[in-house]
């Protein structure tokens, strides 16, 4: 396709008539933006020797997560190095799992470790309830208030939530890190569906509340992280991933209707589809697979909706000119339309700084084809 004649998407009006001044905002209204923002999942984190430096005086990753100095540091220190269009809160996703009562622990080579699992109806009712969520998660709105006063004025806040089939996957499978075919959650939740419902439904809820704070701590944006949404069967997708997340923008646009919301069904494949009409995304977050043409074509001129995405990070792990090209490819791609610059999962430890410097500064450069 010659992306020189290709349709392009014409900025899409915002209510009111004022015009977000913040580059990534202005995207996710659905205007085509003379340069796509950027900012990458993970961009704060275990890649950058700053951030192990604060990992360590914090004690440790939970400590990090409910310290918001800790915290705040973390959050901007790629916006220091990079400066990227938007900043993600520092939080980690099982928080929600532990507010609502297991107990999150982090072991080496182990990641994430949630005690005891959920595996039954009985065990939801034993020691899961949502009466101390915002007590337990109360570092992390302190965390999002601090940030709103030392952040630069162009950048934006991103706040965020794992969707509710991905928490499940933790709280039933006990664990985040490391291999997991998850068969303990798929077992419960396609053997008996209405004995799993309840799960889903006690964690939309939460991060219904959850999200809603961070906004009116002040988040300009939020993303809904469903990591594992590719491991479930078409028959089960539209009821754990689908659903949950068209209830959670809906209660939040009820609520905060100008607040933006990007949401992420990694491994969707010809599922994104529907994904993205279903919810009522204002961006639907693209995983590496996803092929460009189509997300142009369907989702961006067919839907008029932003997209993000969708560089493999192994490609920023490599850097040099195949970095270039691929990004490149991805920028004549997707510019066309509403679109934000990112990866399509997050960035890997192994990633030297330096290739996300010279990322940063190839999307800055963009201007679009002639």
């Amino acid at each position: 396709m010659d992306i020189g004649t290709r349709e392009e998407v014409a900025p899409k009006p915002v209510p009111g008539g004022v015009q977000p001044k913040k580059l990534l905002l202005r995207a996710l209204a659905g205007e085509r933006t003379e340069r796509p923002p950027i900012w990458l999942m993970r961009q704060a984190g275990r890649y950058l020797p700053e951030y192990h430096r604060v990992r360590e005086a914090a004690g440790g990753m939970v400590g990090l997560c409910n310290s918001p100095e800790h915290a705040v540091e973390v959050t901007l220190q790629p916006i220091r190095r990079f400066a990227l269009d938007a900043a993600i809160l520092f939080a980690d996703l099982p928080q929600v799992a532990a507010a609502l009562g297991q107990t999150l622990d982090y072991r080496a080579g182990d990641g994430p470790v949630l005690t005891p699992p959920v595996r039954s109806t009985a065990d939801m009712a034993d020691f899961l309830s949502v009466s101390r969520l915002h007590e337990e998660l109360a570092p992390v709105y302190e965390t999002v208030r601090r940030l709103t006063r030392v952040l630069p004025a162009e950048t934006t806040l991103i706040g965020y939530a794992g969707a509710p089939w991905t928490i499940a996957t933790y709280m039933v499978e006990g664990r985040g890190g490391g291999p997991s075919e998850h068969s303990v959650v798929k077992q419960w939740a396609l053997s008996d569906p209405d004995g799993f419902q309840p799960l889903i439904d006690l964690l939309t809820t939460a991060v219904i509340q959850f999200l809603g704070r961070q906004i009116e701590a002040g988040a300009e944006a939020v993303q809904l992280f469903d990591t594992w949404a590719g491991i479930l069967p078409d028959a089960f997708f539209e009821r754990w991933c689908v659903d949950p997340v068209a209830t959670i923008i809906a209660a939040l646009k009820t609520q905060y209707p100008d607040v933006p919301v990007i949401a992420f069904p990694r491994g969707a494949g010809l599922a994104y589809d529907g994904f993205a009409e279903a919810t009522g995304a204002d961006c639907v977050g693209l995983d590496a697979t996803v092929p460009l043409d189509w997300a142009a074509r369907k989702l961006q001129r067919g839907l008029g909706r932003c997209v993000q995405g969708n560089l493999d990070p192994r490609f920023l792990v490599a850097g040099g000119p195949a970095l270039h090209a691929e990004t490149e490819r991805i920028l004549r791609a997707l510019s066309g339309g509403p679109f934000v610059f990112n990866l399509g999962h997050g960035i890997v430890k192994t990633t030297p700084p330096e290739h996300v410097t010279a990322l940063a500064e190839q999307v800055r450069a963009w201007r679009g084809t002639s």
